[in-house]
Order: C-alpha cells, then sequence, then structure tokens
C-alpha cells in the first residue's frame, strides 16, 4: 500500500513537471514573438556596448536606416531657448525681431543677478542659460545650478553639487557649457563625470548617474543633449588617454541605454585605422560639445577630439579615427552611420571642438541638408549631412612628411576661405615675433621632432569651444577665431599611467607673442568670408544670430557687442565687470524681447573672473549699481595653518592648480595658452614672478584682486623652486 502511494506521488510529479514545461516552452514561444515590441529595462550597471559590424560601410553608398521621427519638425528658437545651441540644429538663430539693427542703441540692461558662485580663478564662465517657461536655468563653472525668473533674475532655486576640490584630472580649467531640459527635469553633467537629473521645479535631485571615473582622467564639460526620452553626453579626458565615448541614458531613470565608442577596438567598424598593438585603448577621441540632431534622418552629429598622446605619433600609425572627426551615428541605439576626419592621425592637437551646426539651404536649385563644422585649422568644413560628403567641395592634398611622426599622407584642404592665418612666415617673424626667436618656422601640417617649430594655427584655434551660429535670413555662417603663434618640440615622455596627463611632447604659445582673434561671416553656398572683424584679443565667447539682422558677440574686456549680420558694422557694445566669454540668448516674455549672457570670466582666455548674469530689453532703466543677490550662501575657503617648508610648497601647489593651470599646464608644462614655466627664464627670479602674477602680462591676467599676497608668494615660490628646476 505504501509502496502503491509513492508510486501514484512519482506519478504525480512527473505529470505535472510536463506540464510545467510545455506552459513555460508556451511562454517562451510568447516573448520571442513579442521581443521586438518590448524594450528591457536595462540596469545601471550594465553597460552596453555598440554593436560592430564585419562590413566598412562606405561613404557614397546607401546608409543605414534608423528609426526617424518626421512629425517632429525643428523650429527655429522664438519665445523660449529650450536647448543648448537654441534648437536641436544648433543654430543659435532666433526669428525674435524686436530689437533690430535699426533700434538697437536703445537696448539697456532691465536686470542684473550675481550668483555667488564660480568667481574663483580656477573657473571658467562657459555656459548658456536656458529659458523655459518664463524660467532661466544656469550653471557655473563650479557646476552650481540656478533657477532664475527670467522676467525679474529672482532666484527660484539653486542647486550645489558636491565636486571633490582635490581633482587633478582637469585639462583646462573648471567649468560646464550648460545644462539641458526636458521631461520635467534639469540635466547637468558634472565635472567628476557624474550625469544628474533635478525637478525642473523644485530642483531636487531626481536620479544621478556616474558616466565614468574621473580618477582615470575622464571629465564632462559640454552641456548634455534632451531629445525623444533620452540624454546624450560625451567625454572629455583626450589629454589623459582616454577611450573616447557617447552614451545616451533614459531621461526618467538615468541607466544607459547604449554607448558609442570613438576609438574603434580590433575587429569593429575602421578599427583598421589603429595598428596592431594597444594604442587604441588610450587613443582619446573625446567629445566635448553638445550634439545636434536631425529628427527626420534619427542621426545625431558630434564632433570627436584629439587623438592621444596628442603630439606624439610614432605608435599609433594610421588615420585614428574617429578622432578629430565629424561623426553621425543613429539617435536610438547608437550605430555607426558616417564620419569626416578632419585631420588624419593628429600630431598638433588640432581637434574640432566647436559643435556642430545643421541648417537647409537651397543650392544649384536643390534643397540640402548641410551641415557646418568649424575646426582648429582654421577651415569650416560644410557637409551634406545624410552621408557625409562635402557640400562644396574638398580635396585630399599632399603635405610634408616625417617618417619619425608616421605622419599621414594626405590631408583634406576645403574650398574656400580659412577664417584665421594658417602659418607662420618670415614677415611675420619680423612683425611679431622678433630678433630673440629662435627656432623653425612652418605651416599647418608642417610635421615636427627634435628641434622646437613654430606653427599656425594651434591647440588653441582656429575655431575653439564657442559655439558657431547660422542665419537662415543671410545664409551666413558665422565663427569665432583665434590666432596665436604656438612652438611644438618633441619630449620623451614616461609611458601611459592612469590619470597621469599623456600628452607625448610639448607644445606652448610663443612668449610675447601678440595673440589675436576673428569674427568671420563665412556664405554657406561657397565657404568665402564675406565680412571679417579682427581683434587684437581671442574671440573666446560663442555667437548668437537674431532675425532682426544682429549678431551678438562678447569680449574678454567684459563687453558684449552687436554686429550688422549682413555687413558686419559694429553697432551696440555695453561693457560688463567680467569676461564675456559665455555665449548669450535671446527670447520673450509678456511681448518684450531680452537677451541675456552669463559673464564669468575665463581662465585660458585671461580675462577678468565675476559671477553676473547680465540682461537687456529695449529701454532698460536698471539703475547703475544696482544687483539682485542670487546666492545661496557665502562660500569661504579655510586654509589650515601649518609649520614647515613642505607645507609651505603643498600651500603654493594648491593655489598653482587653482589659479594656474588651466594655462601653464601640470607641472608648468603644455598648458593651452601660457607658456612652458619650466624652460622660462623669466621664472628663475622671484621678484619678476610676483610682478607678473600681481600685475599681468601679454594674455595674463592680473591676480592682485583675486589672489592675498601670501597667495602670490606662495605660488612664486612653488614657481621657483618646484617647477623651474624641472627644466634644468
Amino acid at each position: 500500500m505504501r509502496r502503491r502511494r509513492e508510486s501514484s506521488v512519482i506519478s504525480q510529479i512527473f505529470v505535472g513537471s510536463c506540464i510545467a514545461m510545455v506552459v513555460i516552452f508556451g511562454l517562451y514561444l510568447i516573448a520571442d514573438k513579442d521581443k521586438e515590441e518590448v524594450q528591457p529595462v536595462v540596469p545601471q550597471e550594465v553597460e552596453v556596448v555598440q554593436e560592430t559590424k564585419t562590413e566598412e560601410p562606405k561613404i557614397e553608398g546607401k546608409v543605414t536606416p534608423s528609426p526617424s521621427n518626421p512629425n517632429l519638425k525643428v523650429e527655429y528658437s522664438s519665445k523660449e531657448w529650450v536647448t543648448h545651441g537654441g534648437d536641436y540644429y544648433n543654430r543659435r538663430y532666433s526669428i525674435l525681431d524686436q530689437i533690430t539693427s535699426e533700434n538697437i542703441g536703445d537696448l539697456k540692461p532691465t536686470w542684473v543677478t550675481s550668483l555667488g558662485s564660480g568667481a574663483e580663478p580656477k573657473y571658467s564662465g562657459e555656459a548658456t542659460p536656458l529659458v523655459v517657461d518664463g524660467i532661466m536655468y544656469v550653471a557655473t563653472g563650479a557646476n552650481d545650478i540656478f533657477a532664475l525668473d527670467a522676467k525679474t533674475g529672482e532666484q527660484i532655486w539653486a542647486y550645489e553639487p558636491d565636486i571633490s576640490q582635490e581633482m587633478d584630472t582637469v585639462c583646462c580649467g573648471w567649468t560646464t557649457r550648460g545644462l539641458a531640459v526636458g521631461d520635467g527635469k534639469v540635466y547637468a553633467g558634472l565635472l567628476d563625470a557624474r550625469l544628474i537629473a533635478l525637478d525642473q521645479k523644485t530642483g531636487e535631485l531626481q536620479w544621478e548617474t556616474k558616466v565614468a571615473e574621473w580618477e582615470e582622467g575622464y571629465t564632462v564639460t559640454s552641456a548634455p543633449l534632451y531629445y525623444n526620452g533620452k540624454v546624450y553626453t560625451g567625454v572629455a579626458g583626450g589629454e589623459y588617454g582616454i577611450r573616447g565615448r557617447v552614451m545616451a541614458y533614459d531621461a526618467d531613470l538615468g541607466y544607459e541605454v547604449w554607448r558609442f565608442y570613438t576609438i574603434p577596438g580590433p575587429g569593429d567598424v575602421n578599427g583598421d585605422s589603429w595598428p596592431d598593438n594597444d594604442s587604441w585603448l588610450t587613443g582619446g577621441g573625446p567629445v566635448w560639445n553638445t550634439p545636434a540632431v536631425d529628427p527626420e534622418l534619427g542621426y545625431i552629429y558630434f564632433a570627436t577630439g584629439n587623438t592621444a598622446p596628442d603630439l606624439d605619433g610614432s605608435n599609433r600609425e594610421g588615420d585614428n579615427l574617429y578622432a578629430n572627426s565629424v561623426v553621425a551615428i543613429n539617435a536610438e541605439n547608437g550605430d555607426y552611420v558616417w564620419h569626416f576626419q578632419e585631420v588624419h592621425h593628429d600630431i598638433w592637437d588640432m581637434d574640432p571642438a566647436n559643435p556642430v551646426v545643421l541648417f537647409d539651404v537651397e543650392k544649384d536649385g536643390v534643397m540640402r541638408k548641410g551641415l557646418g563644422q568649424a575646426g582648429k585649422t582654421g577651415w569650416v568644413y560644410f557637409l551634406d549631412r545624410t552621408d557625409g560628403t562635402p557640400l562644396i567641395g574638398i580635396e585630399e592634398k599632399p603635405v610634408p612628411q616625417l617618417a619619425e611622426q608616421k605622419t599621414s599622407p594626405t590631408q583634406p584642404f576645403p574650398v574656400g576661405d580659412a577664417f584665421v592665418p594658417q602659418g607662420v612666415f618670415q614677415e611675420d617673424v619680423d612683425k611679431d615675433l622678433g630678433d630673440e626667436f629662435e627656432g623653425q618656422i612652418g605651416d599647418i601640417f608642417t610635421p615636427f621632432w627634435e628641434e622646437p617649430i613654430t606653427l599656425k594655427p594651434g591647440p588653441a584655434g582656429g575655431a575653439n569651444w564657442p559655439p558657431s551660429a547660422y542665419n537662415p535670413d543671410t545664409e551666413l555662417f558665422y565663427v569665432l577665431g583665434n590666432d596665436n603663434y604656438f612652438s611644438f618640440a618633441r619630449q620623451e615622455e614616461e609611458a601611459f599611467e592612469e590619470g597621469s596627463m599623456y600628452i607625448g611632447s610639448i607644445m606652448q604659445p610663443v612668449s610675447n607673442a601678440p595673440v589675436r582673434g576673428t569674427v568671420t561671416a563665412l556664405d554657406v553656398k561657397t565657404n568665402k568670408i564675406v565680412w571679417q572683424q579682427n581683434w587684437d584679443a581671442q574671440a573666446y565667447s560663442g555667437v548668437l544670430t537674431t532675425k532682426g539682422n544682429l549678431v551678438f558677440v562678447g569680449h574678454n574686456d567684459g563687453r558684449l557687442i552687436a554686429f550688422d549680420a549682413k555687413t558686419g558694422d559694429q553697432l551696440w557694445e555695453y561693457m560688463m565687470d567680467a569676461g564675456a566669454n559665455a555665449p548669450s540668448i535671446t527670447y520673450e516674455i509678456d511681448g518684450e524681447q531680452y537677451i541675456s549672457i552669463y559673464a564669468a570670466g575665463n581662465a585660458l582666455a585671461g580675462s577678468k573672473h565675476g559671477d553676473k548674469i547680465y540682461t537687456f530689453k529695449l529701454g532698460g532703466t536698471l539703475p547703475e549699481g544696482q544687483v539682485i543677490d542670487g546666492s545661496v550662501k557665502e562660500k569661504v575657503d579655510v586654509i589650515e595653518e601649518t609649520e614647515g617648508e613642505t607645507v609651505s610648497s603643498d600651500f603654493g601647489l594648491g593655489v598653482y592648480t587653482n589659479s594656474c593651470i588651466a594655462c601653464h599646464g601640470d607641472q608648468g608644462a603644455n598648458g593651452h595658452n601660457g607658456p612652458n614655466l619650466q624652460d622660462s627664464k623669466f621664472a628663475e627670479n622671484r621678484e619678476d614672478v610676483i610682478e607678473r602674477i600681481t600685475n599681468g602680462g601679454t594674455s595674463m591676467p592680473s591676480f592682485k584682486d583675486t589672489l592675498t599676497q601670501e597667495e602670490i608668494d606662495a605660488v612664486a615660490d612653488y614657481v621657483l623652486t618646484v617647477i623651474s628646476p624641472l627644466g634644468k
């Protein structure tokens, strides 16, 4: 009886198991049938890597279809400024025309707000404010985020992220270029490589995602892009031997949806543009500009940064894709679509940092989907954004060769005009450099090795990060350019070390040489200059253009300047209390048009620092000196008093890191706008160093109003006793 009962139980178990297997198999068939309709939730910690292709796509051929959104029409900016570039095309053009070239003389301040953040020397104010539903959102160089009443300037809320002040992997000064707004949230990429979302109404943190590790050299300086339920961001850090990438995150929950590596690996599409070694793992290719979007095609477009090491090509033979390129990828899944490389096998740090601008224009009787990208080379590259082919003409031409650098045999030369000089000639030496100048001179794409060579353009551009603009009324592309003398020479460098600079050689601006800038309007159908303004200073802010026939540009000396969009004639200016080194915007509230700019200075431009938003309208009646306090609270840096020589050196290092490293570089070398202090005779004399820190120089700002005498003495001693001996 017992055995029969056991047999019955076993039979029941067997039958039940069979039924369960049938049910599970049925569920599997249903799930398999519907798997294309159900999107899996990807956990935040899971890395989604781009799908590799076995065949290399050709630019001339048909591109892989991508999910388009043809019902989403990209409108010109009007009453609001909702994206970093004004619209998804990054055009920085507004149809508002209450303020015009005829009445701009009546443009006056209506409110000025002090944010109480980002005014210290290590910070740079580069952010574009956003205006949505009457609220202005802006981020300071300290990455503090503010919401202001766009009509009055009064603070609504503020958010202060906790960023380690010990960060030592910041290439080019502490900064951010802005924010994104969408889905009821404000999104920000933080310098320590975090992406955050704040409640748009309250400023409360909604989610936070770690994009990368700052200790490994990754940072985020660009404004993120919000589009179609996703938030897109790239990473900076090309000087630290990173592997560049662009990522899309779910806008609601913050998990990573897909990732596209800007440096392909072995077996990836175009992975053979790198040699058969591990150089691609530290190949650079950062993305520190905000992508543009064409919803109809379903593509996003961005420019990629320099290869790594920046100046030494000896161990990375090949074109080194996708560094120094304009890249189009599928907005939904991150698949590669096309690329155009502006500098093959870059050894001059001439990477394209300017945001990509999209536009539609009739050419030869046909409407074309155009794209413009202003390079550090001093050219604007006009392409057809459907497939990456030249819109006007770009010729591959032979260039000087150097076997040690594994140089590319040819480089792309756009048909049309360069907007800055592209070489150094004897008349330049006689006029600008004088009899004391030593070394060789050359022009664009001249290679270098042991002997120093001075070239134009250089790592500062050409065009740098300050955004360009396109005006459909004039069909002109407006770009800011820098005209600097830069010297290059090879220097043996230690092997790659994670989190340390990985430059490869020495680059430095020529001491006491003039620094110049250009504001240029180019015809997008011919790539020819229509008008140009020349400055005795870097042009380092960004461009806004409007239907009122106006172009607005900021100046290092603190002026916001307006030009006639058609002729380039200067029509108006207003002097602010700090460098105007961020792009201006325009918006409308209650039937009145406003112009607004964040004026906070810039470490690399050597301009005076500040912390204010200036806002203007026709007939503005702000009493002189009246400033709204929009700060959260007063920040006080407490310096502990300690004894001993080592502590004094640490104090000097701290001041150097906060105030000097962006221009002069780590350990006094490979900065972006200052001379090499290791080899400077000037840096060997304490009195000379103190005098220069106090009063400034050719392109160096005075620090007498921003550093105490104790801090000036400490950094002078650090330069004299620690940095200067490194060059001996």
